[in-house]
């Protein structure tokens, strides 16, 4: 099951989002954070997004299995005045051991029907090239712009290229 999670329920799934931030950290996904990487310092960070989840510049949606949180993604509104109808898809991320079941394809679809739903029209994103996630992007239909060498380093610390991607949608008829 896919939820949004709202600024109610954000507190308290803060170290469940931590955990699983941190299992594909140290799995060698590169989504910002180099490894080891501790489950408490990953729930610090997904703790310091509270502000932006309450105001709704950040919308989060968490995949469950049971009670168990096992994926996450995130839209996040372009702070622009000029943007307003732009956001960024980003931490897509699915624990270990859930993959394999199509979750990741699900959050990233459920992540574009709320960002329509939003009114963002064009999202854009990042990711490691060569990466399964961008495999899935392109098979998703985004549109890959370019790929900038040397851009970030992996969670080993190695220098790697990341490809940029965008996906324009309509706006759902209300």
């Amino acid at each position: 099951m896919i939820t949004r999670l709202s600024a109610a329920d954000y507190p308290g799934a803060v170290r469940a989002l931590g955990e699983v931030l941190a299992d594909c950290t140290n799995g060698g996904a590169s989504v910002g954070f180099l490894a080891p990487f501790d489950p408490a310092e990953a729930a610090a960070w997904w703790k310091g997004l509270a502000g932006d989840v309450e105001s709704g510049a950040l919308l989060i949606w968490a995949a469950w299995s049971g009670a168990r949180l096992v994926g996450t993604v995130q839209i996040r509104r372009s702070s622009m005045p000029n943007a307003p109808h732009r956001g960024e898809l980003a931490k897509l991320l699915v624990h270990r051991d859930a993959r394999g079941r199509g979750l990741g394809r699900t959050l990233l679809a459920e992540a574009e029907r709320g960002a329509r739903d939003a009114g963002i029209t064009v999202l854009v994103l990042d990711t490691e090239t060569g990466s399964p996630a961008q495999r899935l992007y392109s098979s998703a239909g985004w549109t890959e712009t370019g790929t900038i060498p040397d851009y970030a380093q992996d969670p080993s610390g190695a220098l790697r290229s990341t490809t940029f991607f965008y996906k324009k949608a309509l706006v759902t008829e209300r």
